[in-house]
């Protein structure tokens, strides 16, 4: 506005230029030549009559201007015909004045111009130089000396400004008397070079004149006035913008204001040149209702650069540029990546765009409401007596948990009310549980066993070898490989997603815990500035849900199906969801914890749910189906067992009867060889009765 502004003043100036030329050139011919008085004079009064056909963009009082110049080329008309001007009179009272006007007041017009031009051209290379700043080790050194060109630049074009605009408005009371003083400077050097003339006449002038010559007076009284307080004004606008200098102004001094509806200000965006390349133009930016407008500078009108209604917006890291902000459009297809000048503008330009996008603008008090809101998400902290109360204006809607994670629950907001009025805050959220805000596990490529996506499974992929124990290969492992894929080649959905936060919850019984999780966590990224959100892919298969990171397909984490418990969307708002995760440890050693994760996505969270849903429900009938399938298995196992144990009995039956043969052919042969021993015995005993008792010593020796 200010420069569509500047540019009116400057054709006024040039109107007045090129009028003021023709009018010095007329009065010009009357004082080079006396012989051609009658022709100049009847020219001058020829373009004071034109002067009502003159359209002057600041014409204010053309009526009373233009009524005194036609008088006064209607006098000058009567006069040219027998009337001349001495040459020095000419020169003192006619030409002097408008030679002032031409040759030091409207040169000192365009000197203005060109200087404010130069300090313009000069600021602006300064805060180009000044975007270009490094935000990772920055020289303090050379940041400085920017920082100072960026103030004295700016200075040195808000001086220049104020100055070049005092001298435009006052050029509207120059240019009055730059017409009035030499007319009347003509004309009383007409009546005293003539000393005769007629009577009537001579009294009409002089009453006429004396009358211009108290409005010239006047005029030049009120500039001399008005001169006066410009000059004051640009004292105390030089100190109070004093601080406004600095391209970074102290947060503390300027807080950045979180309740506006409307905003605007110039913003370098990105634009890309290639594939890897881009490039930043500064262009002035401003919302207008629902949509973001820019303006490049000359253009009559801005144009529409994207519509923010249902938009989200976050901080993002943009190559080595501070104050970047990402704006992605409701349904995702279009984003643009801004520079804000300073951390105040980039804070503001945020929250205006927050509040757009939840259409408060189109409320009566915009602003108002814009500050309750706020206010809500201060007071969010607090916990509130009635945990039904502050659920009424904010009611989700609840996908219910397929049967194989909970049984009892039956997914419908009705069935909870009860059981929800005995609830408490404290029972739903610890109030000293830490929120996490951004993604810290470490990644993990995916196992190159599992589908990397949704089109690899139509191929069985490369198994690795099947696990080896006591030297035969362990079936069950390989089953399980081939049924874990069997799931995932069923269910295969990506939704990109946006990580808000996660807490650990003392509950996961109702899914109000999920809405409590999201006030919580939205109102502790409202109160702490965090506006910084993690994009990934949500990849729904029907064994786990994984994060995976969009530009390098690196997992970065995952949850097993089976542990999430609790899953629901927000009514109101369509992008919000999250879920409840169950998991062995926590705070305590030995006790199970649950954790709510929440995660914004394009207008999808309803979908999202309904995948996890179906995903829970193929996942419980597959494993009823393998379940069901072990169970034959193990019966057959039991059979063959008891099929062996038969054989085994029959085999010891068939074993003891042919050693009770072999013992009985043996109890046979034993008996003979007893019947020999027992002759041989008798023998030797009749031996040794008759050798005596020497004998029987002898032989024992021997023996």
């Amino acid at each position: 506005q200010t420069r569509s502004l500047l540019g009116v003043f400057e054709e006024d100036a040039a109107a007045i230029s090129n009028y003021i030329n023709q009018l010095f050139q007329a009065m010009h011919r009357i004082y080079d030549a006396q012989n051609e008085l009658s022709a100049a004079t009847h020219l001058t009064s020829k373009l004071l009559k034109e002067y009502e056909k003159q359209r002057f963009p600041l014409g204010g009082d053309d009526e009373v201007m233009t009524s005194t110049l036609q008088q006064f080329a209607k006098v000058i008309d009567e006069l040219s015909s027998c009337h001349a001007v001495l040459s020095t009179q000419l020169a003192d009272a006619m030409m002097f004045p408008i030679t002032q006007f031409k040759e030091r007041d409207l040169k000192e017009i365009l000197t203005l111009k060109e200087v404010f031009q130069i300090s313009s051209n000069d600021h602006d290379a300064a805060i180009t130089r000044y975007s270009r700043l490094s935000k990772r080790k920055e020289n303090e050194k050379i940041k400085a000396e920017v920082t100072e060109d960026v103030y004295t630049s700016r200075k040195k074009q808000h001086q220049t400004m104020m100055h070049y605009f005092c001298a435009l408005n006052t050029l509207q009371y120059k240019k009055k008397i730059s017409l009035l003083e030499p007319l009347l400077g003509y004309m009383q050097a007409q009546i005293s070079f003539f000393k005769m003339g007629s009577e009537n006449l001579t009294e009409q002038l002089e009453e006429f004149l004396t009358n211009i010559g108290t409005s010239v007076q006047n005029v030049r009284r009120e500039m001399d006035c008005e001169v006066e307080n410009m000059q004051q004004t640009i004292e105390d606008l030089e100190v109070a913008s004093d601080p406004l200098y600095l391209p970074d102004p102290d947060p503390t001094k300027f807080p950045a204001h979180r309740n506006l509806t409307r905003k605007a200000g110039y913003l370098n965006a990105r634009n890309k040149t290639g594939l890897v390349s881009s490039s930043w133009e500064r262009q002035f930016y401003f919302t207008q209702g629902g949509n973001l407008m820019s303006q490049a500078r000359g253009d009559v009108a801005g144009g529409l650069v994207m519509d923010i209604d249902n938009c989200s917006v976050m901080a993002v890291d943009c190559e080595d540029r501070r104050y970047c902000f990402q704006i992605t459009s409701f349904d995702g297809k279009k984003s643009s990546i801004l520079q804000a000048e300073s951390k105040k503008d980039y804070e503001e330009w945020i929250c205006t765009i927050n509040n757009i996008s939840k259409q408060i603008y189109l409320s009566e008090n915009p602003e108002e409401i814009a500050a309750r809101v706020n206010q809500s998400a201060l007071e969010a902290v607090t916990p509130s007596p009635s945990f039904q109360q502050r659920h009424e204006s904010m009611r989700p809607a609840v996908q219910s948990r397929p049967p194989a994670a909970r049984t009892s629950s039956t997914g419908s907001l009705g069935s909870d009310s009860t059981a929800l009025s005995a609830l408490s805050l404290d029972s739903l959220v610890a109030p000293d549980t830490p929120i996490q805000f951004d993604i810290i596990s470490p990644v993990s490529e995916d196992l190159p066993g599992q589908a990397k996506s949704s089109g690899q499974t139509g191929s069985f992929p490369d198994w690795s070898p099947p696990l080896v124990l006591n030297g035969k290969p362990k079936m069950q492992f390989v089953f399980f490989q081939y049924f874990s894929f069997f799931l995932d080649s069923i269910l295969h959905q990506l939704f990109i997603v946006r990580f808000l936060g996660s807490m650990e919850v003392k509950s996961d019984e109702s899914p109000d815990v999920v809405y409590e999780t999201m006030r919580q966590i939205l109102a502790a990224r409202a109160i702490h500035n965090v506006f910084r959100m993690t994009e990934s892919h949500l990849l729904v298969t029907c064994d786990c849900l994984k994060l995976i990171d969009p530009q390098t397909q690196v997992t970065r984490l995952r949850f097993p199906l089976p542990n999430v418990v609790l899953y629901a969307a927000h009514q109101e708002n369509k992008r919000l969801f999250g879920f409840v995760l169950r998991t062995s440890g926590g705070r305590v050693e030995s006790r199970q914890t649950s954790i709510c994760y929440i995660f914004e996505s394009n207008n999808e969270g309803e979908k999202i749910c309904d995948s996890v849903g179906l995903a829970k429900q193929i996942a419980f009938h597959a494993e009823l189906d393998r379940k069901a399938s072990e169970k034959q298995k193990e019966i057959d196992r039991v059979k063959e067992k008891q099929q062996k144990e038969l054989n085994k009995q029959k085999q010891i039956e068939k074993d003891l009867e042919e050693q009770s043969r072999l013992i009985a052919a043996s109890s046979r042969s034993n008996q003979s060889s007893t019947e020999g021993q027992f002759v041989v015995l008798s023998s030797s005993q009749s031996e040794d009765s008759d050798l005596g008792e020497d004998g029987k010593k002898k032989r024992e020796s021997e023996a």
